[in-house]
Order: C-alpha cells, then sequence, then structure tokens
C-alpha cells in the first residue's frame, strides 16, 4: 500500500476493525525545557541536523565581518560556483560585500584536496578559529554539504533577506564529516496535484540545508500526466488537463523540466524523474486509448483510487509508447535513474506484469539509465543487475514480500528505504490532523525518527542499503504551505538518517536540535507543524 489502496468504504471497514492504524511508538515523553526563545551568539560546535561524523570542539570563535573575503583556488569554476552561492546566502542578512577572491589569505578559505579520499564524494572538513575559517573537500559537492554547514552554525537569521544587525560567529574548533549513504532523497508528487516550476524550486530550496542529494519527481499517474513529450503531445494536450478533485491540472514543457534540473545540480542535487507503469497510468490511457487493450479510453481520473489501470503487454503500441517517453525523459536527464514505478499494478496480471516490467527495464538500460522502482518489482517479476529498488512497505508488510525484497537485495539490487510507516510525509502527524492521510498510520515526528535504515529490513544488509527518501504524496495537498506543514518537521530528522553515522544521535539528543531549527524554520518562511512531543521555543 504505498498510498492507499482502497476505497472509502473499506477504510471506514478496516478502521472498525482496528487495522488502519501502525503499531504504537514507544511512549512519549514529555517536550523537556523549550528551546531558548532567542538564539545565542554562539551556537555549539556540531549542534545541528543533520548531526555530524565527528567533532571537535576547541578555541575562541570565527567572526564573519564586513572585512570578509572568500578565498578560492584558481582556475576552478565549480569551487567558485560554490563559493559564489555561499556569499548570496550570506549576503541580504549580513549587509557584508563578501567578495569571492583568488587570494590565499582570505579568512574564510573553500579548498579542494583530491587526495583526501577518507572525505569521499561529498564529506567535508571545517575548521574554526579566530580570523580563519577553513572549508576542505574532495569534490565540489562535498565543499556545498558543507557550506550547509556552515549556514547552519550561523544564527538562524543568517537565512533573512533583510539586514540584520547583530554578531556572525562559529564556534571553533574541527568537524569532519561524511555520510552514512550515498543516496539521500526527498520526493515530491507533482502528479496528482500539480506543481509550478517556482514552487518545485521553493521545495528544492527547502532540503538543500539538511544535505538531501535526489529529488525524485512523481511526474506521472493516473490523475494527470506532468511532463511534455514531443513524441507524444496528446499526454499533455489531453493527459495533463486533470488533478484530484477536479481542479486544471497543469506540466512542464521540456524547457521548464530542464530549469528544474539545472536548478537542482546547481545544489547538487539529482533529479530522479518516475514515469509510473504499468499502473497508474490512466491519464495516458485517456490521451492515446489505442493504449487500452479494448482500445477504448476510459474517463479521466480526479479522485484518489489506484489499482485500477493498467497498460496493454499484448500490444506493441504499449512498447513504441514506452520507448518514445522513456528515450525523451533519458535525454532530458542527466542523472543516472530513471524510475519506472510499477507498484499498485492491481488490475494487470503477473504474466503480464513480469512481460511489460522486462521490457521496459531493457529500455531504460538501452537508453543509458540505470533502473529505479518500487519494489513489486522484485516481488512480482525480475530485477535487472544493479536495479535500485524502493522499499515503501511497512510493519504489516506480509513476511514473504520482505523476502523477496532481501533476496533482491542478496543477488545484487540496491535497496532505498521509504517504509510508508516511517518516511511518509503525507501520513497524519496524529489521527486529528487536517491534513494527509493515515493508511500506513499516523507518523509523529519520533517515529519518523527512531529506525534505522542499516538494520530495517530483515535480511537485508548495510552494505546493500543504498539510502533513504521521503516521499511527499500530494492526494490531500494542493499548496506550497501544505507541503510545508507535511515535511516539517519530520524531513530533517529523516535527513539525519540518511547522513549520520548508525547510532550517532538518540531521540532526546535529537529533538533538543530539532527544536533549536524553529528559529531557522521561520527564518526561511516555512509554514511547520508544531509537532507535539519537541521543546520547541515558545513563540515571540
Amino acid at each position: 500500500m504505498r498510498r492507499h489502496l482502497i476505497t472509502p468504504a473499506v477504510l471506514l471497514l478496516a478502521a472498525a476493525l482496528g487495522c488502519t492504524e501502525a503499531p504504537p511508538a514507544a511512549p512519549a515523553q514529555g517536550p523537556g525545557p523549550a528551546a531558548p526563545a532567542t538564539e545565542p551568539d554562539v551556537r555549539p560546535l556540531g549542534r545541528i541536523v543533520p548531526l555530524p561524523a565527528s567533532v571537535t570542539p576547541g578555541g575562541a570563535p570565527y567572526a564573519l565581518t564586513a572585512a570578509t573575503r572568500i578565498g578560492v583556488p584558481g582556475g576552478d569554476p565549480a569551487v567558485r560556483a560554490v563559493a559564489g552561492r555561499l556569499a548570496a546566502l550570506l549576503r541580504p542578512a549580513t549587509g557584508f560585500r563578501l567578495p569571492v577572491v583568488t587570494d590565499p589569505s582570505a579568512d574564510l578559505a573553500l579548498r579542494l584536496d583530491p587526495a583526501a579520499t577518507a572525505l569521499g564524494d561529498e564529506g567535508y572538513r571545517l575548521r574554526s578559529a579566530p580570523g580563519r575559517l577553513t572549508l576542505t573537500a574532495r569534490t565540489p559537492a562535498g565543499l556545498f554539504r558543507g557550506v550547509q554547514t556552515v549556514r547552519q552554525q550561523l544564527p538562524a537569521a543568517v537565512e533573512r533577506r533583510t539586514v540584520q544587525h547583530r554578531t556572525w560567529k562559529i564556534a571553533g574548533g574541527t568537524i569532519t564529516d561524511a555520510p552514512r549513504f550515498p543516496y539521500r532523497g526527498a520526493m515530491l508528487d507533482v502528479a496528482r496535484h500539480f506543481f509550478t516550476v517556482d514552487e518545485v524550486k521553493a521545495y528544492i530550496d527547502r532540503i538543500t540545508p539538511y544535505k538531501y542529494n535526489a529529488l525524485h519527481l512523481h511526474l506521472t499517474d493516473d490523475q494527470g500526466w506532468r511532463l511534455a513529450i514531443g513524441s507524444r503531445p496528446a499526454l499533455t494536450a489531453v493527459g495533463a488537463a486533470t488533478e484530484v478533485g477536479g481542479g486544471p491540472g497543469g506540466f512542464y514543457t521540456q524547457d521548464q523540466y530542464r530549469e528544474i534540473v539545472r536548478y537542482a545540480a546547481d545544489r547538487h542535487i539529482e533529479v530522479v524523474p518516475e514515469i509510473d507503469m504499468p499502473g497508474h497510468t490512466n491519464a495516458a490511457l485517456v490521451s492515446y486509448p489505442e493504449l487500452n487493450c479494448d482500445g477504448k479510453a476510459p474517463k479521466p481520473h480526479t479522485g484518489i483510487e489506484v489499482g485500477f489501470s493498467t497498460l496493454c503487454a499484448g500490444k506493441e503500441a504499449t512498447y513504441a509508447f514506452a520507448d518514445d517517453v522513456l528515450r525523451e525523459v533519458a535525454a532530458l536527464t542527466p542523472g543516472r535513474y530513471l524510475h519506472i514505478g510499477g507498484d499498485e499494478a492491481r488490475s494487470t496480471g503477473p504474466a503480464d506484469y513480469r512481460t511489460m516490467t522486462d521490457r521496459f527495464q531493457r529500455l531504460v538500460t538501452g537508453h543509458g539509465k540505470e533502473v529505479m522502482a518500487w519494489h513489486q518489482l522484485a516481488v512480482d517479476a525480475a530485477p535487472v543487475p544493479g536495479a535500485l529498488l524502493q522499499y515503501w512497505g511497512h510493519d504489516r508488510t506480509p513476511a514473504g514480500e520482505k523476502e523477496k525484497v532481501a533476496a533482491a537485495a542478496r543477488a545484487g539490487a540496491r535497496i532505498v528505504l521509504s517504509p510508508a510507516d516511517r518516511a511518509y510525509l503525507d501520513m497524519k502527524y496524529a489521527a486529528d490532523t487536517p491534513l494527509g492521510l493515515k493508511w500506513a498510520g499516523t507518523v509523529s515526528v519520533r517515529r519518523a525518527y527512531e529506525w534505522d535504515p542499516g538494520t530495517h529490513l530483515p535480511g537485508v544488509p548495510e552494505s546493500a542499503v543504498h539510502g533513504v527518501e521521503a516521499p511527499l504524496w500530494t492526494e490531500t495537498l494542493s499548496t506550497p504551505a501544505q507541503l510545508d506543514t507535511m515535511a516539517f518537521p519530520r524531513l530533517p530528522g529523516l535527513a539525519e538518517l540518511g547522513w549520520s553515522p548508525a547510532g550517532g544521535g538518540d531521540w532526546e539528543a535529537y529533538r533538543a536540535r530539532l527544536a533549536e531549527q524553529a528559529h531557522r524554520f521561520d527564518a526561511l518562511g516555512i509554514a511547520w507543524y508544531r509537532a507535539p512531543g519537541v521543546p520547541w521555543p515558545a513563540r515571540p
């Protein structure tokens, strides 16, 4: 049950039988002392989200001043681009010029060190002392992740877009940091409700400070098709004109999609496009009747039921369609992965499912991309070698289904963990949360944080876990403020599970750090939910 699989009547029956809630979380504890209503001038080193791998405090702080210059090595445009983003971030609130220079004596220095192999592709080292702050990494991506630490070590007021008259200090010492998992994704469903280019960019800006490195865009579903395909114009002329509730829908032109991809790439985030097949295809079936086995177009779908649509395995038109779509999406997407969905195909026969997914996978690899799919690919078919399987099961998922995913992992598949009763950001925080669904149970901030991706799925070793993803489905969400409310404050904790070392944090310590993030949420204009159980600062 990825989103919700059953009709409202059956949901009511399940509720009556006590089947719609997740098992109870550990007993709630009091929120503890509230975070200060105002921030200290100097945040303790490493008291950020995600928690860094290694922190060695020591010495007096570094102070950002009107005289600060940002130093970069000459001749490296990628490092200069990172420095430019840092300067652009800091200038509005500080009011400082912060020129980017190639002078090695600059007091805020960004350095590439190809020999720093221990830092990996995204790790960094930050050293803070009076008069000098140095950020070192092996790659520009590592420097960019380090920049997110710099911004979080500074007072949250640095996120404001007007001059704030205060001191800007970073506690003295050294942070050495690198991610636990290589994939840390956030998914945004733009098919159930359409979100504009600027709204998607705003969501990218929301996930950036927490060191996410992938944006999974769910571009197609029963309710709408959201990406223009030049060889298949009816997909947007017809299939994009609907959304949940009967709204106008919408779509991205190919240039607009490229703009989103570039915007994400500038923040070292890889876009993963999803074309969901063979189910969740009603918008495509409406657009091209010949894709239906009976050749007749169904009615547009504006509800939230799932599992009723399917492509036709016995028609070559199906594979010509899939080839057209995947070829164009691959050409538009510089990232490694094409996500082909594969879930909730309850109207597709078992043999037809395997036939279609086998051919879809060959199309993906033939267009030079790696296959990513929901974990049903391992349950009902055979993943190609090296496929990335996204597990969205929950505590009540049958053991046999989990074992098939584990067997695929043992055979070489990589696993991205998105357990619905832990990581689905559209699940209600509590039964009385106005937004969201609860088919997987309610997901409190604590429940979203208190699990270990490395041990969560029986039989899957940590070596097979490629990372974590936080999906945000939009059946009940239609505005950016609603996205904010369901994502925050759970999204930072899921980022920490993907980045920070195993066992590095516990709930008591985490909720204190999370409470301090409230100042940053406010400065960024996030419409966050004041979840219980966290010692949030008093409202000013």
